[in-house]
């Protein structure tokens, strides 16, 4: 749960580095409560809770991803790739789960640090 409001509170921060760990953490959260928000907006009979929850973290999602691609030693602008149907999710899951890289560009190694 820490690593998701973390994540918040960088929500527009699109520098420096995120660890596997952060990023899979903030997104296991931001499914669980999408699911949960989903079941309620059923039981009301609506999709509004879904849909604020959704635009709400747009950019903390974002940011995330983009200090994550970071990590691996890829610019924050490879999230672009997902508008290639099916291929462009391919290869953004496997930018994702790759290992972090040593100190580059984007800042020292977190794990190193953590």
């Amino acid at each position: 749960m820490n690593y998701f409001f973390q994540a918040l509170k960088q929500f527009a921060d699109f520098k420096g580095r995120a660890r596997r760990k952060e990023y899979w953490m903030f997104y296991l959260f931001y499914i669980v409560f999408y699911i949960l928000l989903s079941m309620i907006d059923m039981a009301l009979g609506t999709f509004i809770l879904t849909f604020v929850f959704a635009i709400a973290l747009l950019i903390p999602s974002i940011s995330i991803a983009a200090r994550r691609l970071h990590d691996t030693g890829r610019t924050g602008w490879w999230q672009l790739i997902l508008f290639v149907p099916l291929i462009g999710f391919i290869v953004m899951l496997i930018f994702l789960v790759q290992d972090s890289h040593d100190d580059n560009e984007y800042g020292p190694n977190p794990k190193a640090v953590a």
